[in-house]
């Protein structure tokens, strides 16, 4: 655990080092170092509120990292926002936040995604989803909590190479003038495995799919409908509001799909603020699948987005279900000088959840704890970058992330 923390310190100090915009493009430094007269003072006013109505905003971080699930890696993260109608002042900025990387953790791969966030029409069309390319080193450790948890992680037992791209585009239409959305959704991914461990390989559900010592390729076309009831006053980092969204989407193989089958999901999430940038958040979430699943899709506990602490896929079967609360708070000065401007940009979060496992929803075979705890870095308004420490008490284990926008 202690290697682990020095990890996270090592990340934070070099992303700090190379990222000056982390504190957004203000020369805060240049400012420290300089005396500032009357004139000077005015062209500062005048940038930022030049700045300000920039409709377009972006937040550059790139470097060295660390992932639990990919091992060190260099890469990099972009933030943009936006409005889609900037003469809208109550429209919400749209949001898209990319991270790309490349990792060395099972070789050399790489990995990017996006996650994007964009309102339209006065906010009567929404499209969000997940885009995301993979080339990389995985794992994978069976199905079932029993299964996963006897499974050590390892070059012999779990280790595989990935090649996947997935295309998850959800439209989302406003009923009238209510809270509730409904819209179509697409989820197409195709997972190509190569070099599987001997684990792997001899996994029963592994071998039931098809896979071989060669590796296994599945295709997934899923299409399917949401319907989501949302009153987040800002859905990237909300301070107040509810959230419920239940997704319905089915796989035919005369669409293409390797398999048969179907997932639903439902995910609640409420939000309180407690004070002035301090938020207390809490959500359940719950996916289940039904048919032949390929293992790759199948629902899982534990990710970057909810229970951090767990390796991405460490636990998976047909149902999973998180339960999380979580409190946020930045740092809150009066911004007079350098330091105070610098230090109002952080914050810190805490959470504590539990996860469940098993092959429906009513039978649970597995039971996942999960607390830890994290730094915040404002980038722009809302919207934050995250260092996160994760803990499994099940697993023993202590994992670090660091990701765009809060968990959830």
């Amino acid at each position: 655990m202690i290697n682990s923390f020095k990890k996270f310190i090592f990340v934070i100090l070099a992303l700090l080092i190379v990222s000056p915009q982390i504190l957004r493009s203000e020369n805060l430094a240049h400012e420290l170092l300089n005396d500032t007269t009357t004139e000077q003072k005015s062209k500062r006013e005048l940038r930022k509120e030049k700045r300000d109505k920039r409709n377009f905003k972006f937040s550059i971080l790139g470097g060295p990292g660390y992932t639990p699930d990919f091992g060190f890696v260099i890469g990099g993260s972009f933030l943009t926002t936006f409005s889609t109608s900037p003469s809208d002042t109550t429209l919400l900025r749209s949001v898209l936040p990319v991270t790309f990387g490349v990792t060395f953790g099972q070789g050399v791969g790489i990995n990017a995604t996006l996650y994007p966030q964009l309102y339209f029409k006065h906010d009567k069309f929404r499209v969000t989803g997940k885009f995301i390319i993979k080339n990389t080193g995985d794992n994978y450790y069976g199905v079932g909590y029993s299964q996963n948890s006897r499974i050590k992680r390892g070059p012999e037992s779990t280790e595989y190479y990935m090649s996947m791209i997935q295309v998850n585009p959800i439209f989302q239409f406003r009923v009238k003038d209510s809270h509730y959305f409904i819209g179509p959704m697409l989820d197409y991914v195709s997972d190509d495995i190569s070099k599987p461990a001997g684990g792997v390989i001899n996994d029963p559900y592994y071998i039931k799919q098809g896979g071989d010592s060669l590796g296994l390729k599945t295709k997934s076309v899923n299409l399917g409908f949401t319907l989501s009831y949302d009153t987040r006053d800002v859905p990237a980092n909300p301070y107040k509001g509810w959230y419920l969204d239940m997704k319905l989407s089915y796989a035919p193989k005369f669409l293409g799909s390797t398999f048969n089958y179907g997932l639903a999901s439902l995910d609640y999430r409420q939000y309180k603020q407690v004070g002035l940038r301090k938020v207390l958040a809490w959500t359940f979430n719950t996916k289940n699948a039904i048919g032949d699943v390929p293992f790759t899709r199948m629902p899982m506990v534990g990710s970057p987005f909810d229970l951090r602490g767990l390796y991405l896929g460490q636990y998976r079967d047909k149902s999973a279900h998180t339960a999380l609360v979580e409190y946020r708070q930045m740092i809150n000065t009066d911004q007079s000088n350098f330091w105070k401007k610098a230090l109002n940009r952080l914050g810190f979060a805490t959470w504590a959840g539990v996860g469940f496992l098993g092959p429906n929803p009513i039978r649970i075979e597995g039971v996942l704890p999960n607390i830890g705890a994290g730094l915040r870095v404002e980038l722009q308004p809302r919207m934050n970058l995250r260092f996160d420490v994760g803990y499994s008490p099940v697993d023993k284990q202590t994992l670090l992330y660091m990701n765009i926008t809060e968990a959830f």
